[in-house]
């Protein structure tokens, strides 16, 4: 009686447990939309990053040479590819970035795109 009460109290724990183990994420949360093919996406600096970093980075009050939140200022290829990873991971992974207007699907793939190439002054 003992064996089969042993065997029936770790099924009933087994099997309230096997439930909460699993869940769901949101692929592109976790791997950066990873089915993105980048030799379609226009993410050249001069012509689409710059302009985004203009408009969402580095103006008055955030990562502009007045401001430079952080410390850390946007205003030119040298600053901002200099600063690629943390833009990779504040942006594209975390998505903590920028705050208040979040990057288009657009915007969020063409500096994805940047990035994994290099972060190229282009």
């Amino acid at each position: 009686m003992k064996k089969s009460s042993c065997l029936l109290t770790l099924f009933v724990v087994f099997s309230m447990a096997l439930p909460t183990g699993c869940y769901y994420d949101k692929e592109d949360l976790l791997y950066g939309n990873s089915t993105v093919d980048c030799s379609t996406i226009d993410s050249k600096y001069s012509t689409v990053i710059s302009p985004l970093m203009q408009t969402k980075c580095s103006y008055s009050g955030c990562h502009d040479a007045g401001s430079s939140a952080g410390g850390l200022v946007l205003e030119n290829h040298t600053q901002v590819s200099g600063s690629a990873g943390s833009i990779n991971q504040r942006c594209i992974i975390d998505r903590s970035m920028p705050p208040g207007t979040p990057l288009t699907t657009t915007e969020y793939t063409a500096l994805k795109c940047w990035i994994q190439a290099g972060a190229p002054n282009n």
